[in-house]
C-alpha cells in the first residue's frame, strides 16, 4: 500500500468511523456536545490526511489505486471498490474536508440552543455526509461513485429536513430528494448503457460517437439535478429551510458540486461527445443568467445565495462544456471557499437578528465587524473583483467560452458578472452598511469564537487561492496561463460597475421604490413559473396517468386474477354434490369407469 493510498483511506474512513460510533452509541449521541467532538475530530483527521495527500501530489504525479473485487460473474470481476488517487481526487478531498470541518465547528455555536438529542443527531448526519462525499470523490469507477452519489442524496435529505416538525422544512427535504432522484435515473441508465457497450464501469473506455453521446447525455441529466441547473434548479432555493450551516455544507462546496465533479472526473467520456458539450455550454450559460436574475429580487439572504450558487454552477458547467476542465474545476474550488464563507457569515447575521430578511438587518457592520468583513470579502470574490480568488477562476471560465457558439455564452456570462456584482452589492449595502432597520438589528452582536473562527479560516483561501492557480493546475497535470487581457479587464469593469450601481440604488438602505426593470423581474419571479409548470404537469399528466394505471391494475389485472379465483370457487361448488360420502355411490362410479375404459379399449382396437 503506497502512502497516497493510505492518506486517501484515512480521509475516507475517519468520518465513517465517527458516524458509526455516533449511530451505535446512543448515550454519546444523546449528550450532544460529545457528539460534536467526535464528528469534528473525524473531520480534522480527514482534513489532515487530505492536505498531506495534496502536498504529496506536488512531487508525485502518478496515479495510485487500491481496489478489491466487489461484484463478480463466474471467474471474472464486473466491478471493484476501493480508492483512486490522482490530482482531481486529491484536490477535491481538500475542498470537501476543509469546508466540512469549518461548517461543523461553526455549528457548535449556531446550533447550541438545540436539545441535546437533536444536537447529536445533527452531527451524526454531518459525519455520514462527509463519508458519503469522500466515497464519491475517491471512487475508482463510476459504479462506486453512484453509491456515494446516492448516499449524498439521502444524507442531504436528512440535513435539509433536520427541522422535520416544521412543515416547510419537511416539504423542502422531500422536494430536494425527489427532484434529484428523478435526475439520478440518468446516471443509473447511463451506467447500464456504458456497461452494455464497453463491459466496464471505468472512467476512460473508448466508445463510438453515438454511444458516447447517449451515455454523457444521461450523465448530464444527473448533473442538471444534483448541480441545480435549469429546469431542475427548483429544489435548491427551497432547501434553504435547513439550518444555515447545512446550506454552507451542501449548497456551497459539496452536494451541488458533485455534479460538476462527475463531469470533471468523467472528462475522457465527455471528450468523446461534442454534442453533449455544446448542450452543456448553452445550458450552463442560460442557467447562470436566469438564476442571477432571480437573485436580483430576493430579500431573503439565504435565497439570494442559493440562486447565486445556481448561477455560479452554470459558470462551471459552461466552462466544462467549452472543454476547459481546469477552468470548471478551479472555479468549483474557489467558489467552494467564498460561498461557504458567505453562507456562514449570513448564518452569523441570522443568528444575531433571528431573521433571514436583509430588510430586518441594516447597520450590522458597526455591531458585527468581523461578520461584515467576512461577508464583504466573500461578496467581492464572488463579484470577481481583481485580486481575490473569484477573479482568477472566473477569468479561466470566460477565457474558455470566448469564441464558442458565436460568442453568445461569452456575452451572457459577461452580463451575469455584472448582475452578480449588483445583487451581492445590494445585500452588503442593505444588510451591513445601510441604516438599522429596527430592533432586531439594534440588539445584534458579534458571534462567539466557534462561529467567528471558521469565518477567519475561510477568508484566507477566499483571498489567496487564486494566486495558486499554477500549483492547482500542476496537480491536475494541466497547463495554466493567466494574462490580464481584454476579457478579464471587461469582466472586472462590469463587476465594479455592478457594485457602483448597487451603491447608487441601495447605498442608503432598502428603497420603497426599486428600479422598474427589477420590479418587473420581481413580478415575474413571484409567479414561480417553473414551479407552476411542474405543478401543472403533476396534476394534469402524472396524476391522470397514475389514475389510468390504477384503473388497469384494479379492474384488468386484479379483475383477471379475481375471475380465476371465482371460477375455481364456482367450479368447486358445482362439483361438490358428486361427493355424497356413500360407499355404494363410489362403487357404482368405479364400475362405470371400468366399463367405460373397456368400451374405449374395444373400439380403439378396431380402429
Amino acid at each position: 500500500m503506497t502512502p497516497p493510498v493510505l492518506y486517501a483511506l484515512v480521509a475516507l474512513w475517519t468520518p465513517a468511523i465517527a458516524a458509526l460510533l455516533l449511530a451505535i452509541l446512543y448515550p454519546l449521541r444523546k449528550k450532544g456536545q460529545p457528539a460534536a467532538v467526535v464528528a469534528i475530530l473525524g473531520s480534522l483527521v480527514s482534513l489532515g490526511a487530505a492536505i498531506t495527500l495534496f502536498t504529496d501530489r506536488l512531487h508525485d504525479d502518478a496515479t495510485h489505486r487500491l481496489v478489491v473485487p466487489w461484484i463478480g460473474s463466474g471467474a471474472s470481476t464486473i466491478a471493484e471498490v476501493g480508492v483512486h488517487v490522482d490530482g482531481v481526487s486529491a484536490s477535491m478531498l481538500v475542498v470537501v474536508t476543509l469546508v466540512a470541518t469549518c461548517v461543523q465547528v461553526f455549528s457548535i455555536g449556531y446550533m447550541h440552543d438545540e436539545p441535546p438529542e437533536a444536537y447529536g443527531r445533527y452531527f451524526t448526519y454531518h459525519a455520514l455526509f462527509l463519508f458519503s462525499m469522500n466515497l464519491l470523490v475517491v471512487a475508482p469507477n463510476i459504479l462506486q461513485l453512484f453509491a456515494g452519489w446516492e448516499l449524498v442524496g439521502v444524507t442531504s435529505y436528512l440535513l435539509i429536513g433536520f427541522y422535520f416538525k416544521k412543515p416547510s422544512a419537511a416539504r423542502a427535504a422531500v422536494k430536494a430528494f425527489w427532484v434529484t432522484k428523478f435526475a439520478d435515473m440518468g446516471l443509473l441508465f447511463g451506467l447500464l448503457v456504458l456497461f452494455a457497450a464497453s463491459g466496464t464501469f471505468g472512467w476512460e473506455p473508448t466508445l463510438s460517437p453515438p454511444v458516447a453521446t447517449a451515455v454523457t447525455l444521461l450523465f448530464f441529466l444527473a448533473v442538471v439535478g444534483k448541480s441545480a441547473q435549469f429546469p431542475l434548479h427548483v429544489w435548491l432555493p427551497d432547501a434553504m429551510e435547513g439550518p444555515t450551516p447545512v446550506s454552507a455544507l451542501l449548497h456551497a462546496a459539496t452536494m451541488v458540486a458533485a455534479g460538476v465533479f462527475l463531469v470533471v472526473r468523467a472528462n475522457p467520456l465527455f471528450e468523446q461527445a461534442p454534442i453533449t458539450r455544446s448542450i452543456m455550454l448553452g445550458l450552463g450559460a442560460a442557467t447562470a443568467l436566469f438564476a442571477a436574475l432571480l437573485a436580483l429580487v430576493q430579500t431573503d439572504i439565504k435565497k439570494t445565495l442559493a440562486y447565486s450558487t445556481c448561477s455560479q454552477l452554470g459558470y462551471m458547467v459552461a466552462a466544462l462544456g467549452a472543454g476547459s476542465m481546469l477552468g470548471g474545476f478551479f472555479h468549483l474550488t474557489t467558489h467552494a471557499f467564498f460561498k461557504a464563507l458567505l453562507f456562514l457569515a449570513a448564518g452569523s447575521a441570522i443568528h444575531a437578528v433571528h431573521s433571514n430578511e436583509i430588510t430586518d438587518m441594516g447597520g450590522l457592520a458597526k455591531r458585527m465587524p468581523l461578520t461584515a468583513t467576512a461577508f464583504s470579502v466573500g461578496a467581492l470574490a464572488l463579484a470577481g473583483v481583481p485580486g481575490l480568488s473569484g477573479f482568477f477562476s472566473k477569468d479561466l471560465v470566460l477565457e474558455s467560452v470566448e469564441g464558442k457558439l458565436g460568442n453568445v455564452p461569452y456575452a451572457v456570462l459577461m452580463l451575469t458578472a455584472f448582475l452578480t456584482a449588483f445583487y451581492m452589492g445590494k445585500v452588503v449595502f442593505v444588510a451591513f452598511f445601510g441604516k438599522p432597520s429596527g430592533e432586531k438589528a439594534a440588539h445584534a452582536h458579534e458571534s462567539g469564537p466557534s462561529m467567528s473562527g471558521p469565518l477567519v479560516v475561510l477568508m484566507v483561501p477566499t483571498v489567496v487561492a487564486g494566486y495558486f492557480g499554477a500549483t492547482f493546475a500542476k496537480v491536475q497535470g494541466e497547463p495554466y496561463h493567466f494574462a490580464f487581457g481584454a476579457g478579464p479587464a471587461t469582466a472586472s469593469a462590469l463587476g465594479l460597475a455592478g457594485i457602483g450601481l448597487a451603491y447608487a440604488v441601495y447605498g442608503r438602505g432598502p428603497r420603497a421604490a426599486v428600479p422598474a426593470p427589477i420590479a418587473m423581474i420581481d413580478r415575474v419571479a413571484k409567479t414561480r413559473a417553473v414551479n407552476r409548470v411542474y405543478e401543472w404537469g403533476f396534476r394534469n399528466v402524472t396524476l391522470v396517468l397514475a389514475d389510468g394505471l390504477a384503473f388497469i391494475d384494479r379492474y384488468v389485472v386484479d379483475g383477471l386474477i379475481n375471475l380465476l379465483g371465482w371460477g375455481a370457487i364456482e367450479g368447486g361448488r358445482k362439483l361438490r354434490p358428486i361427493q355424497t360420502g356413500l360407499a355404494p355411490d363410489y362403487v357404482l362410479a368405479v364400475v362405470l369407469g371400468v366399463v367405460g375404459l373397456a368400451v374405449w379399449a374395444v373400439f380403439g382396437s378396431w380402429r
